[in-house]
């Protein structure tokens, strides 16, 4: 601890000799200003005051300078100084803007507001085109609290999240910076390189701040918060908004600003409330202060999300661009909250970069070698922003506890604390770690794994699981993991189990070696829930889950060949075995049900097996498209980005062959195509398109005919794109060709947020439609109208649809009831 206490004082005398130009901005009643804007007149070199007022602003060499401090609501103001030696001190007071409405001409009754605010929207698309290219310097901080938080969630220990709640539950549990370099050019090539990423609290952890994700523009019609966001500056503004003229001010430059007051139209939408300043006769934006909430954007534990922006002139084209962003968040669930800041800052524009065809590419985030692992000295070169006492406070406390934990010894201890077997753990499951070697072992609860169908009637699945972590950041793996299951009523025991290994997290290659026996779903997507099936059986007579028995062994391997492409294949062979029902018991005796037969295609003939028995040996080659698949390159591997510019594709191709029956041998080629699709203020659009070519399949079993997403449970579950909620779970299995279609539409509060007392509700309008053909039968279709977002206060966890089915001129419908977590 000694250790540290000299590290912290040396750093905090290093900071007071290397910041260059040091102070504290306050306001004329002396409380600190956060958040001010601080830069040199030509605007190369900058900086923002941290929260408690006091900034750093770096400077290469002694010299004369002109010096701005602007923050909204405050006069600019300009400090001429001429510096000799550094370090240099400067404290600033700034004075309230005082606005008025002097300057204001209004003519035939109009709203001077409204005038402004059309004449920002007319010119928003070419003052954000103006923007075309450039380079920057981005600093980026995040910093997260947590107040009062339980001991378990669900059951589940958190502990003190890595040394950051104190005894009272409450801390910092996130801190953050990062310095990088910034590319963009219009329309959307963009390239950010880390140079500086620190977290506190662990020395090799990497930042989650990134530019890309911390830009927000309001010259776009909609910011992506979850929903799309309407911007005050939208071509349909005035739709969602009222707008008052609050006052005008100049700036130092002598331009008029307006400061227009925003007012949601409608609450419930998807909107902002707060100020927008707007630059008379050029129409840009001066500063931003906007606020919205959870409810606003779906996202309920979230109380309050308020975006602040400060922008300066460009003698270059003519713009006033973006310096420093803050947003700052509360939220508060489960009975406790926290709130934190993200705060952003933009320098050293160049807005010639003189870009190449080469100048971009897939590759949007990289780090520079050695990029987390600067120093204090270091990073107190480097950091535009210099750090509150309270950051200071937890970079300094969590090395520390770092230090310690990292160590073999307190590593052991807490292991040694953690992995006590109890007698209960018998039933409710147990885990061992070896936290220094990075191994665990674990198996699951009996109690968790119980269930009934009426094949094994009761019975339990256990899990057991070995697992040895590798590589400097266990990103990387090796497992062996083995399934136990016993059914009681057919006194039937199954093992399988197998070896998986993923060699690296850059192409993520992983290998899986398995085999032994199981019970498995007819329909390999396993469209009930073991769990669910288990409810509906017991209580209400409904057993629809259908299974066989195989023995099998196998091997799988994928890889992503490059970003974009990722390849998977697999190769086994499998002896079948038909399966009949073994129990009738139920809870619950439903007069007119009875249990039908573990053969789907008759139900009602308990005598009949499902397949003759067989084995044959099957392949499968999967393709998965992304197009223009964009990446961040982290030192412990590579994440895809996901964006919805292009649909994702799958192709694959299936085989069996080598059967001991020459009918249950076949192939089968399919393909499908999914997209989801933003479309502005009036909602998310979704659609996946799947079809197949089947040859050689006249007289295949049916467990490898194409099934469907079916359900007749009247409980949804997940992506309803995708699924049918109203078809039997075999009726419509094929081995002929096929296609099948779906789409929907949440309109995110678009339709009925526009309605008066239902918009209070806070629900969104879904529809929906999905269909299939196959050869020699009439199509099947469903169509859905449904609410998302159900629910009360910060718990909004339900869905319901009402879904019609179509079938051969026979209509259905019934209502569906979803959970979504």
């Amino acid at each position: 601890m000694l250790k540290k206490l000299l590290g912290l004082c040396l750093f905090l005398a290093f900071s007071s000799l290397s910041a260059q130009i040091t102070g504290k901005i306050s306001s004329e009643d002396n409380e600190p200003l956060p958040y001010v804007n601080i830069y040199t007149e030509s605007g190369n070199i900058g900086t923002t005051s941290n929260n408690e007022g006091l900034y750093e602003l770096k400077l290469k060499e002694t010299g004369e300078y002109v010096i701005v401090f602007q923050f909204l609501g405050f006069k600019t103001q300009k400090k001429k100084v001429n510096i000799t030696q550094f370090p240099y001190e400067l404290n600033i007071q700034l004075s309230s803007e005082s606005t008025s409405l002097d300057e204001v001409t209004i003519q035939n009754d109009e709203n001077p507001a409204n005038r402004i605010m059309r004449l920002a929207i007319e010119n928003r698309k070419q003052n954000s085109n103006r923007l075309e290219s450039f380079t920057a310097d981005f600093y980026s901080r995040g910093l997260w609290r947590i107040e009062n938080a339980p001991e378990k969630i669900m059951g589940q220990e958190i502990g003190d999240l890595g040394g950051g709640l104190d005894s009272t539950r409450s801390g910092i549990v996130y801190l953050s910076e990062t310095i990088s370099k910034i590319s963009f050019q219009k329309p959307d090539d963009f390239k950010e390189n880390i140079i500086a990423s620190k977290v506190s609290g662990d020395d090799n952890g990497f930042s989650l701040n990134s530019a890309q994700e911390a830009y927000y523009s309001f010259y776009e019609n909609t910011i992506n918060l979850n929903s799309e966001m309407v911007s005050p500056l939208a071509d349909y503004g005035f739709n969602y908004y009222r707008y008052k003229l609050a006052g005008t001010f100049f700036d130092d430059r002598g331009n008029l600003i307006n400061k227009i007051e925003v007012t949601p139209k409608r609450k419930q939408d998807r909107v902002f409330s707060g100020f927008v300043y707007i630059v008379e006769d050029l129409w840009q934006i001066y500063g931003i202060d906007l606020t919205t909430t959870g409810t606003a954007i779906q996202v309920a534990p979230i109380e309050e999300i308020v975006f602040k922006q400060n922008f300066k002139f460009s003698e270059e084209n003519k713009l006033f661009i973006q310096i420093s962003q803050s947003v700052d968040f509360s939220f508060k669930i489960f009975g406790f909250g926290g709130n934190g800041r993200f705060t952003a800052v933009y320098s050293d524009y160049d807005f010639d970069p003189g870009f190449s065809k080469n100048s971009f590419g897939k590759e949007i985030l990289s780090y520079s070698q050695n990029a987390n692992e600067k120093d204090s000295v270091s990073w107190e070169k480097v950091r535009p922003v210099p750090l509150t006492s309270e950051e200071i406070n937890d970079y300094a406390k969590k090395d520390s506890i770092q230090e310690v934990r990292s160590t073999k010894k307190y590593q052991d201890s807490i292991d040694t604390e953690r992995n006590q077997f109890g007698i209960t753990d018998v039933l409710f499951g147990y885990s061992y770690r070896n936290s220094w070697k990075n191994r665990s072992f674990s198996f699951s609860a009996p109690v968790s794994g119980i269930g009934f169908n009426t094949v094994q009637g009761w019975n339990t699945d256990i899990t057991v699981n070995y697992t040895q972590r590798t590589g400097e950041d266990q990103e990387n793996y090796w497992r062996v993991f083995t399934d136990i299951d016993y059914g009681l009523s057919e006194d039937r025991l199954r093992l399988n189990g197998g070896f998986e290994k993923k060699f690296n997290n850059y192409s993520k290659d992983f290998l899986r070696v398995s085999g032994g026996v199981e019970s498995a779903q007819i329909n390999a997507n396993e469209p009930i829930s073991p769990l669910l099936n288990s409810i509906t059986t017991i209580f209400f007579e409904r057993n629809y889950m259908k299974l066989f028995e195989r023995s099998f062994a196998k091997a799988a391997y994928g890889r992503d060949i490059f970003p974009g492409l990722r390849i998977f294949g697999e190769l086994g062979w499998e002896d079948r075995t038909a399966l009949t029902n073994s129990t009738d018991h139920v809870i619950i005796d439903w007069e007119d049900r009875e249990y039908t037969s573990n053969n789907p295609l008759q139900p009602n003939s308990f005598g009949t097996s499902l397949f003759e028995d067989h084995h044959l040996f099957k392949s499968r080659l999967d393709f998965g498209i992304r197009f223009d698949q964009k990446y961040m390159s982290y030192p412990n591997g590579r994440y895809n980005v996901y964006e919805n510019k292009y649909p994702k594709l799958n192709i694959s191709w299936e085989s069996g062959f080598g059967a001991s029956e020459e009918q249950f041998n076949y192939n089968q080629f399919k393909a499908r195509v999914e997209q989801s699709v933003k479309i502005g203020n009036k909602g998310t659009f979704q659609y996946m398109a799947n079809g197949g070519l089947f040859s050689n399949a006249e007289g295949i079993s049916l467990v490898d005919y194409q099934h469907f997403n079916a359900n007749q449970t009247r409980i949804g579950f997940g992506s309803y794109v995708g699924a049918f909620n109203l078809m039997p779970y075999y009726n419509f299995s094929t081995n002929e060709n096929y296609a099948e279609f779906h789409a929907e539409h949440d309109f995110q509060g678009w339709f009925l947020g526009k309605i008066p007392l239902i918009n209070k509700l806070n629900y969104n309008l879904i529809l929906g439609a999905h269909r299939l053909t196959t050869n020699n039968r009439a199509p099947y279709s469903e169509y859905s109208i449904g609410l998302d977002n159900i629910g009360f206060g910060k718990y909004r966890f339900l869905r319901l649809d009402y879904v019609v089915s179509d079938f051969n001129g026979q209509r259905d419908g019934a209502f569906i009831f979803g959970l979504k977590f």
